[in-house]
């Protein structure tokens, strides 16, 4: 078997499949840095290219590009409090805040060491695993599965911050997010208002970017300034290195975690990030600085998210089912190759086998090798007047989330979700929950609905479920013992004022949510009820209980986060929200290319009151990059009343 793996390194190494790796990572670099694409749309690029190709050239580029996704996408998060993709959602909650109070070189070098430790120890694992994992990934069943939804879901009270009410409320939302479309078991339309683009469930792409993206876009904005004052890039990369190798025992604890999970096929980087966040702010001592800039936030979840490919390449290499997305997409690319997945391939073509291991050691390297690089010029966009970056963050996330399903209802969609989470960060309502909550629904009722058909209520005794039960136990323990975390989501502290109404209508509004949907449920069928109802009754409940502590409590900031409120000559965000309503009736307008030149324009003259040339610039950039984009992923933008009238030139058709 060793000389197995030294041939396989040694036929990476020569000729040009390196050079055909190095295509990929950089494929995957650009792809991660570029908000809401993620490690599938890289493969589709990729794939019409490998036709013909040697099969280890090929497999090198496709490893190499789907592993330094999860690299490339922390620039966004740490930089922008932008999610670059779903595995970096948590990387926000820490790096984002070190960023603003000018340590990004800082939160990107610590992000980028572990991220490169936990992809090699992906790697060893899966050197390891291809040859025992068999049984063990046999031993999983959906029972199994639902109870490690369950553990998932465990980590809510850790991410609530200072209301654990309120964060199982927001778990609770999004849970029922996640239930729109049709129902696993019956296949019958749920919570869909009557709209076709609800039919398949709303896109985690979408509500990632809404519930974090757009709040932070305009919490910056009323702040009126850089994101970071200064920036002290040498000093912040040496710290960088010391905060991963001080807690060199938390990447190791983390990259286990990612590998476990991406091995298991349903699960994959779109939760990992958050198990890994919650499992760090469990075992640590003091939890003070969680949500505001502690450095071990970051390393948590890039350690895992890294390792996540190494755990889902086992399932996909052993027995041809995907550990995620872009694994089914890779499990396509080696059928065009001639090769089939199985246990078939680990004993006739090892050599490939460990070429794909050996492709994703070096491409973890060679990406954060690249990252560091270009880190000390990407973070310098800190510094930059914040009103000069907004519109182009603006363009980039509605270009990421209409890349979800090509259709008007994904931008409509994220503006709504926007809007949620501007007012829940306002209202100290947690956001991570909710997106816990929305990424496990449909796992956790599909797995659970499989359990019950084919074990009925034996499953509860399976000992795969009674491990994991008791795992799930001592996680909320732990979180309970250690006290509540620190994760503010009001922000910084501002002015504060109690201001009551506000606040009871928005909780009024949530209630009315869930008794929407507790009245919808009640006409469904028996198996396509029980998850929504066991949901809304409980949270209908709870909800009830928050509006009657709002009102006859008469310090109730005392009990509740308050919302923020604004400094002398700070703009409302209401104010910044009416910009993006007339950017979207703009684009219905004249289409999206058309409207988001118009706002480019008014918004800089306006806001940033700057001179024509720089003007014109800066828009003619985003006109580009837009069609750079529409050339790239062969995409039309979203049409307006004027596209259907007169036949308008590429880009603007």
């Amino acid at each position: 078997m060793l000389e197995t793996i030294a041939s396989a390194l040694v036929g990476l190494l020569a000729g040009w499949h390196l050079a055909y790796m190095m295509v990929g990572v950089l494929v995957g670099l650009v792809i991660g840095i570029l908000p809401g694409l993620g490690g599938i749309a890289g493969m589709a690029i990729l794939l019409p290219f490998i036709y013909g190709m040697d099969p280890v050239s090929a497999l090198g580029m496709l490893i190499g590009m789907v592993a330094v996704v999860p690299t490339g996408d922390t620039f966004t998060s740490i930089l922008m409090g932008i999610p670059g993709s779903t595995a970096s959602q948590a990387t926000i909650l820490d790096g984002f805040p070190m960023a603003k109070r000018g340590e990004a070189a800082r939160a990107l070098s610590a992000a980028f060491l572990s991220s490169m430790i936990g992809g090699v120890i992906g790697a060893l694992v899966l050197t390891v695993f291809v040859v025992v994992a068999r049984p063990v990934i046999l031993a999983f069943s959906s029972a199994e599965l639902f109870m490690l939804t369950v553990l998932g879901l465990s980590m809510v009270g850790v991410l609530s911050g200072s209301s654990l009410l309120k964060g199982l409320l927001s778990c609770a939302l999004g849970l029922l997010l996640g239930v729109i479309g049709a129902a696993p078991a019956t296949g019958e339309w749920r919570l869909t208002l009557g709209l076709d683009y609800l039919s398949d469930g709303l896109p985690i792409v979408v509500v990632g970017l809404g519930i974090f993206a757009l709040p932070e876009i305009i919490d910056l904005l009323r702040q009126n300034r850089a994101i970071a004052a200064a920036m002290a890039l040498g000093r912040g990369w040496r710290e960088g290195v010391r905060d991963t190798w001080r807690n060199i025992g938390l990447v190791l604890r983390c990259s286990g975690i990612g590998c476990l999970i991406g091995a298991l096929p349903g699960l994959g980087g779109s939760v990992v990030d958050w198990v890994a966040y919650g499992h760090v702010v469990q075992t640590s001592r003091d939890r003070s600085q969680f949500g505001k800039g502690d450095v071990r936030g970051v390393i948590a979840p890039e350690s895992a998210n890294n390792a996540v490919q190494g755990g889902a390449l086992i399932p996909t290499l052993l027995f041809g089912i995907p550990g995620s997305g872009s694994m089914a997409i890779f499990l396509g690319g080696m059928v065009l190759l001639g090769l089939q997945p199985g246990i078939t391939m680990i004993e006739t073509r090892l050599d490939l086998t460990y070429t794909i291991i050996w492709s994703l050691a070096i491409a973890n390297i060679l990406g954060a090798g690249l990252c560091v690089l270009v880190s000390r010029h990407v973070a310098r966009l800190t510094t930059i007047p914040y009103v000069y970056l907004a519109p182009f963050m603006v363009m980039i996330v509605l270009f990421a989330a209409y890349q979800a399903t090509r259709d008007w209802g994904d931008i409509l969609a994220l503006m709504a979700l926007g809007v949620l989470g501007i007012y829940m960060r306002r209202f100290g309502w947690p956001r991570p929950p909710l997106l816990i909550g929305f990424v496990l629904a449909p796992g956790a009722e599909t797995y659970l609905y499989q359990a019950i058909q084919f074990y009925e209520w034996t499953w509860l005794w399976r000992p795969g479920v009674l491990i994991i039960a008791a795992c799930t136990v001592l996680s909320v323990w732990a979180g309970m013992r250690m006290g509540r975390s620190g994760i503010d989501e009001g922000g910084e502290s501002a002015d504060i004022v109690h201001r009551r109404w506000p606040q009871v209508a928005f909780a009024a509004l949530l209630a009315g949510v869930f008794a929407y949907a507790l009245f919808r449920a009640l006409g469904w069928s028996f198996l396509g009820q029980v998850f929504p109802l066991g949901i809304a009754l409980p949270a209908l409940a709870g909800t009830l209980g928050v509006l009657a502590l709002l009102l006859s409590s008469r310090d109730h900031a005392v009990v509740f986060d308050t919302e923020r409120m604004i400094h002398v000559g700070q703009k409302t965000m209401e104010y910044y929200l009416a910009w993006l309503v007339a950017l979207l009736a703009a684009s219905a307008l004249v289409g999206f290319v058309l409207g988001l030149a118009l706002f480019f324009v008014a918004f800089l003259a306006v806001e940033a009151r700057t001179g024509t040339r720089r003007i014109a610039t800066l828009t003619l950039s985003a006109v580009a990059f837009l069609a750079l984009m529409s050339w790239v992923f062969v995409l039309d933008f979203p049409r307006g009343v004027l596209q259907e009238m007169v036949r308008m030139p590429w880009p603007m058709n």
